[in-house]
This record gives structure tokens, sequence and C-alpha cells, in this order.
């Protein structure tokens, strides 16, 4: 047996790398695996919402994801005989640097993800399939076959199953993933496309179904999303094929051509009834598959990660107890709930047979959507769902506010907002971040001294001044992940001296 590990990662998708990288930030002793001899060459996941921009942003790669990726900031909604133009997130909020929807191949996030991992000496074990887990007290025996065939058993104190819908960490968790698949066949291609407008999404509206077609670069220009016809032939996908389904769907003008990748599937909407057992947690798909409506599965599997890596690496350090490690289903399997919802009924009514939503599909919508356009509250709705931006804990255990809470401004459990702007850069850093507002003399060195005693190289104090995300006096301690653990109003630190002796009750081991 090998030399015991802090976490094994198993499967190295958007997920995985994410968890590896922020487990690298923390210094923790893990393997990264995957049964998979490459990374994906394939489009698949397509978008990047902003919550996962700035959730990354810690680590550097934003900007490199930006630079590849296409920020769209309009959809062209093809009605029958009308095109109507939706502005995608112009509400330009101004509490995120990220006010857009970056489309950008999974095969990209990907390639940025692993070549940040690589730069920093962490190998992706690729062709490596985890063939059997035990869990034996406070570790987990770990049964692993190279591509060569040759095994090996490794000990870890902690698996996290990142591993997809067909997770072999959850089987051998013996945890239930529960749901239901949809009855429809979707077709997808990466190709290019002759006679539509750049620089936006676009869907084609009909009462049989929903065509889109993805701004993507690269490996294509686009990526094509349709439903197959119930009366169109089984098997393999092609070129005419796609054409055909085109035409059906109201895309007449169009020329498809060049395609680099096609593949049809199935959707499931699925759930597993926890995300721990033991010491073998679950993130991204592993625990949760939907239909793609809305960019969400790839987005909130990075968030599931980045939820969970910070919790594992402190606990394995001795700096947290064992219960940080329960908030991460607390907070976490609700909003995969949640997301399971939302797509669930945005697919129904995109893709469902029944007479009523085919009339309201081609006879309401091309009425009803330029009215729906033109609301602001409306969009600004849509835009803090989608956007991910609007995701708290604020029911966490690890989520206190203190007897007086401020007026205004972010409460405990809420992501920490870019006001004023440039705050998220500020305290990108891995670690907490413990924000102090009002005139700096009342936060002396003194004052400070021990709540950082034990504590100095995981928290980094910030005097805002009145550059502040609250109007009053205040402070809030920000967790790894971005988010509000504290929050309170006044200068008494008596709350956040209790906050700390919870969570992060002493130093490193």
């Amino acid at each position: 047996m090998t030399a015991s590990l802090d976490v094994l990662v198993v499967g190295a998708g958007p997920t995985g790398l994410a968890l590896a990288a922020q487990l690298r930030a923390h210094q923790s002793r893990f393997r990264i695996v995957d049964r998979s001899h490459d990374r994906v060459r394939e489009s698949r996941a397509l978008a990047v919402q902003p919550r996962t921009l700035e959730a990354l942003a810690g680590f550097g790669v934003t900007d490199r994801l930006v630079a590849r990726g296409n920020p769209a900031m309009g959809l062209r909604l093809h009605l029958n005989r009308r095109t109507v133009s939706v502005p995608l997130f112009d509400i330009e909020p101004a509490d995120t640097p990220y006010p857009f929807l970056l489309f950008l191949s999974q095969a990209e996030t990907e390639s940025v993800l692993g070549e940040h991992l690589a730069a920093r000496g962490v190998p992706i074990e690729r062709g490596t399939e985890l063939v059997r887990l035990e869990q034996r007290g406070r570790q987990v025996s770990c049964r692993l076959r190279r591509r060569d065939g040759v095994e090996e058993t490794v000990a870890a104190r902690y698996v996290v199953g990142c591993d997809g819908a067909h997770s072999t960490v959850r089987a051998q968790a013996h945890i239930d993933f529960e749901g239901y698949a949809y009855p429809q066949t979707f077709l997808l291609a990466d190709l290019d496309v002759a006679g539509l407008e750049p620089g936006a999404a676009h869907s084609y509206m009909t009462g049989a179904g929903m065509l889109f077609f993805f701004p993507l670069g690269r490996p294509a220009p686009w990526r094509m999303l349709a439903m197959r016809p119930s009366d169109a032939p089984d098997g393999e996908v092609t070129l005419p094929l796609l054409r055909e389904i085109a035409v059906r769907y109201g895309a007449r003008r169009l020329e498809l051509r060049d395609p680099v990748w096609m593949t049809d599937f199935r959707l499931h909407n699925r759930g597993a009834v926890r995300y721990r057992s033991g010491s073998c947690f679950l993130a991204g798909d592993a625990a949760h598959i939907h239909s793609p409506a809305g960019g969400q599965g790839m987005n909130i599997g990075i968030q599931d990660a980045l939820n969970l890596g910070w919790k594992i690496a402190l606990v394995c350090r001795g700096a947290a107890p064992e219960e940080l490690l329960e908030t991460y289903g607390i907070e976490r399997a609700p909003v995969g709930r949640g997301v399971r919802r939302f797509t669930d009924r945005a697919f129904v009514i995109g893709t469902s047979p029944h007479p009523a939503l085919r009339l309201a599909r081609a006879r309401l919508a091309p009425h009803v959507a330029p009215l729906a356009v033109r609301a602001a509250p409306l969009r600004r709705r849509i835009f803090r769902a989608v956007s991910e931006l609007g995701i708290h804990y604020r029911r966490s255990p690890a989520s206190t506010a203190g007897t007086r809470p401020p007026r205004r401004g972010p409460r405990a459990g809420d992501r920490l907002p870019d006001l004023p702007h440039g705050l998220q850069a500020r305290i990108a850093a891995p670690g907490w971040h413990l924000l102090l507002a009002g005139p700096p003399h009342l936060w002396p060195d003194q004052r400070l001294a021990p709540l950082l005693t034990g504590r100095a190289d995981l928290i980094t104090v910030h005097r805002l001044g009145d550059r502040s995300p609250w109007p009053d006096v205040a402070q809030g301690l920000v967790r790894p992940d971005g988010h509000l653990g504290y929050v309170a109003r006044g200068a008494q630190l008596e709350g956040l001296r209790a906050y700390l002796a919870r969570w992060l009750p002493m130093g490193p081991a």
C-alpha cells in the first residue's frame, strides 16, 4: 500500500480539476485519477456563469478562460416569421466583475485548469480507474488499476467522487441516485453554420420543439442542440439528418457544414440522496444530473468542488473540526435540488408534446416574448437565477450573523459582492479574509492579535475604511470559497471570537 493521502480525487473533468486546484492551493496531499486516457476534445458543457468565473479568479485562470471564450451578450429568438432580440445579462450588475455569460467549450475549460495544475506540479493520472473502495475506520482503502493492468492500493483519509453520472464512488459508497429519464432523444453537434448572426445565441421555437445554436469558436464556430423528432429514424447522427431537423424547426435559410463532432444522448433528472457517506463525498454530475437548460451543470459542479475542497483541507491540517464537513451537504444539496427543479420546468416548457404547450410555443410565444424582454425587473430576476450570483448559505451552521447585523449590505452566507469595485480581487488569495469597515483606529493590531494567534497563516486582515460593502462600522469574515461566514455591525469582537473558536479553533497542526 502506498503512503496515505489526505484526498483521492476520482474524476478529472471540470469538477475534479477545480477541486484539485483548491487542494493544491491549500497544500493538501492528494492524487487525481481518471479512467479516460485523455481529456475531452468535444465541447459538451458550454456556458461558464459569472459566479463560476468569480470563484475561479483566485487561482488566476479566469482571465485565460475569458480570453479563450465568447462573452455573448444577446439571444435571438426565431419565432415563426419573427425574430426577437433578447439581451443576455444587459442589466450590467455592479456587484460582479463578469456581467456576462461566457460561451466556452468544456474542452477549453479543462485545458486551462489542466495547465494550471501542471504548472504547479500536479500530475493528472489518466487511464487510472478506481476498482474498489472500502472504508476502514478513519481511512478509505482504494484499489486502483492503471491502463497497463497494474493495480495498487491507496489509503486516503477522504475520497471525492467527481466521476460523473455513472460514478463508481457513488456506487461503492452505496448512495442511491434517484430520479428519472426524459423520453426524448437529443442531438448535439459542433459545426459551422452559414447564415447565423455572429456574437449571439439563437433559438428556433416551434410547436414540435426547440433548436439552439450557441457561439463556440473552438473546436467549431457553433454548437447545435436539438430534439430528435419522434418520427425521425434512430441510428447514427449524420449531417443530412441535422439539416433535415434544422429545416423542420424553422431554420430553412441556414447552411450546416463541416461538423467536427456529432452525437445523440438521453437526458436524466437525478440526484444523490446524500452527498456524503462516511469518508466519501460526491460532487458535480456524480451528485446531480439534469437537462442543460440555463447552462447550470458544469458550473454547480465546479462550485460543489470549491465549497468542499477548503473544508477537507483545513480538517486534514487539524485547523478545523470534522463538523465543518457536515456543512457541505447542508449547503450544496439545496442548490442541486433547486437546479434540478428549475431545469426540469424549462425543459418541459420547451419540449413537451402536450397540445397546450405546443400551442403556446407556436402561437403565443411570438406575441408574449417581445413584451417579456422589455421588462427589466424580469430580466434582472432571470439574471440572478441563471448567473448563480444569488446562491447563498444563510441557513448553514457555518453562517452566523452577529447580535447586531448590518442594516444593509451582504449578510452571513451570501457571496461577497464586488462592491466597491475591485474588492473581490483584493481578497482573491486562498484562505480566510477578515474585512473591517470603519475608521482604522477602531481596529488596532493589539485588538486583533488574540483572534489571529495560531491562525495568522489562515486569515488575512483588510481594513477597508469607508470603501466597504456595508454602510456602517462592520466586520465580515470571508470563507475561502468567497462566501461570508460571519457578519456583524459595530466594533465588538466577541461574536467573531466565538465563531472562530467553533470553526477555526486552532492553527494548523
